[in-house]
């Protein structure tokens, strides 16, 4: 009889199994963790330069929203001055663009006196002057009176002239000595147009200054408040 020989299949244990499992496991994990670590980190480094270029965009247009603010003050600053600049110099030009009728007088009856010496209230300013005083016109205009009986406004005013202005204003000059200038004669500010007197109904040497609405008598106003509106100290 042969003998019966045992024969022992090596099986791995169920422990040793399961510690395979394991490791197997983990070492995947240790790679799939490295690979997602990796992944994770190569994605933060592309947006990093993403999310830095858009701050710098921010900062800029920040800037320059910060500059043209503060451009555009300056330019409204700089046309408010500016503005200031030009009234000032228009208030010059209007100062030298009129002036007195005479120089070195002294005021007496003033616009809306009354009194026996007139039929109505005074309609001008008198400026006391001795006779022979040069006369010139307060401002640049055209001649429409001259002459005597107070170039048509009555005897009262002696030898006048009257002169229209391009801001639809009229001056007039009366109880002058001589008349030197002529209807339809372009003056121009300062210009000689006449010398005072004591003509027509005067009690004594003067000139009679009055600013009118029309070339005619009944449409004065206030010659000094006028004159002072146009920057002309009386």
């Amino acid at each position: 009889m042969k003998r019966a020989t045992n024969q022992h299949t090596v099986r791995p244990s169920a422990f040793r199994v399961r510690g395979a499992v394991l490791a197997a496991g983990l070492g995947a994990s240790v790679v799939l963790g490295a690979g997602t670590a990796f992944a994770s980190g190569g994605a933060e480094a592309a947006a990093a330069p993403l999310t830095a270029s858009t701050t710098a965009d921010g900062v800029a247009a920040q800037a320059a929203a910060q500059g043209k603010a503060a451009d555009a003050a300056k330019k409204k600053a700089s046309d408010a001055k500016k503005k200031a600049e030009d009234k000032k110099k228009a208030a010059k030009k209007n100062a030298a663009s009129w002036k007195t009728p005479v120089k070195k007088y002294t005021l007496t009856a003033s616009y809306g006196t009354g009194g026996a010496r007139w039929a109505a209230k005074h309609s001008g300013q008198d400026f006391a002057v001795p006779i022979g005083t040069t006369v010139t016109a307060a401002h640049t205009g055209t001649v429409v009176k001259a002459g005597p009986n107070g170039a048509g406004d009555g005897p009262a005013y002696g030898n006048a002239v009257v002169i229209k202005h391009s801001n639809g204003k009229y001056s007039q000059y009366a109880h002058l000595s001589k008349v030197n200038v002529k209807i339809g004669q372009h003056v121009k500010t300062g210009q000689k147009i006449a010398l005072s007197g004591n003509t027509g109904n005067s009690s004594g040497p003067h000139l009679h200054f009055e600013i009118r609405t029309t070339p005619n008598y009944g449409s004065a106003l206030n010659p000094a408040a006028f004159l002072r509106s146009v920057h002309v100290s009386i």
